[in-house]
């Protein structure tokens, strides 16, 4: 496979960041157009964008010119790291375009014709975008991926489908790099937590069950989802609490079973992000740690950890990942790289 050219809108975020950092040195694609908003236009990447990253920003990349957001302007594939403020717009005007828009922002996840993504749970929903071309006129595409800590609950819920899930209870302890930069204030933050994330229990209400739902998410999985979220002193990865009870009442023995045995396509496609195995269960009685275990799988495993019996529903466990990579970038990448697997989604060669 040649190499496919790509875009970035919202390149100077911390997110955009992400995708530049992840792209370099990608195997198929390749970073070649970056937009921003109008004060970062016409300004050389390195100097629009103050690098957040530890790794270091590609020097190619920082040489590059900042464009506006222009539809019909770069590659047709881009991946949007735009703030859901201007997000839903532009991305809709990109499609409209002919571009292959995979977004990380809210605005269009619950649209019953975009697909909301996460390859190892529901790769099947990319049969959606036929029918969203045919009913919005678009000769482009709108695919994205969850909110960032849906997409922990989600993989970690995913493999326990076989049983039956009728109810989550799951509270969140959520790192402040999701809240981007510069993030929560130090002085709220600092030797605290805030019980509070605007629209973030809603969204993993909703979400997890268009993810596991079927037709494309638009019959959503018949299970009743309660969040708590909470934004804690932590850098990267969310963690968080869960307890669901199984209709087919398995045994603990049986769900840790599950959870170490599953794969799905993109570990069968060996998709260049896809992590092997993407669900790493931890045997230790005080993991997984965000410290310890966020970067695993190159910051796109699932880690799950203390699985045992919970007296009210039926099961309890601790779930974690990596939320600026599995929640954003990385998540939005292996979306593409699923598309171009699959083939008939991308015609770009």
């Amino acid at each position: 496979m040649r190499s496919i050219e790509v875009g970035i809108l919202g390149a100077t975020g911390v997110v955009g960041q992400q995708f530049i950092a992840r792209l370099h040195g990608h195997p198929w694609f390749r970073a070649t157009w970056l937009a921003a908003s109008e004060r970062s236009e016409g300004r050389a990447y390195r100097d629009a964008a103050p690098w957040r990253l530890a790794a270091p920003m590609p020097d190619a990349l920082g040489a590059m010119t900042v464009e506006a957001c222009t539809p019909g302007r770069g590659p047709q594939l881009v991946f949007s790291a735009l703030d859901a403020s201007v997000a839903g717009d532009i991305e809709r005007a990109f499609a409209e375009a002919g571009h292959i828009v995979v977004s990380n922002a809210r605005n269009h996840r619950m649209d019953p014709l975009v697909p909301l993504l996460i390859p190892e749970v529901n790769h099947e929903h990319l049969g959606l975008l036929p029918e969203q071309r045919r009913e919005k006129g678009w000769t482009g595409a709108i695919v994205t991926n969850p909110n960032c800590s849906t997409v922990v609950l989600a993989m970690a819920l995913a493999p326990m489908r076989l049983f039956g899930i009728r109810a989550v209870i799951v509270s969140t302890m959520q790192a402040v790099s999701g809240a981007g930069y510069p993030g929560v204030p130090s002085l709220d933050i600092l030797g605290n937590i805030v019980p509070f994330i605007g629209g973030e229990e809603e969204k993993m209400e909703s979400e997890t069950l268009k993810i596991l739902g079927t037709d494309g998410g638009r019959i959503p999985y018949e299970a009743v989802v309660s969040a708590h979220t909470n934004r804690v002193p932590v850098v990267d990865g969310h963690t968080m609490t869960v307890s669901v009870d199984l209709v087919g009442k398995p045994s603990i023995a049986e769900v840790d079973a599950a959870l170490r045995g599953f794969s799905s396509r993109p570990q069968e496609l060996a998709l260049p992000s896809a992590p092997v195995p993407p669900i790493i269960v931890c045997d230790e009685p005080n993991r997984p740690q965000p410290r310890l275990d966020a970067d695993r799988g190159a910051g796109m495993a699932v880690s799950v950890g203390r699985l045992r019996p919970c007296p009210v529903l039926h099961a309890k466990f601790v779930a974690l990942g990596h939320n600026t990579v599995r929640g954003a970038a990385g998540a939005a990448i292996l979306n593409a790289e699923l598309m171009v697997a699959e083939q008939g989604h991308l015609v770009m060669w």
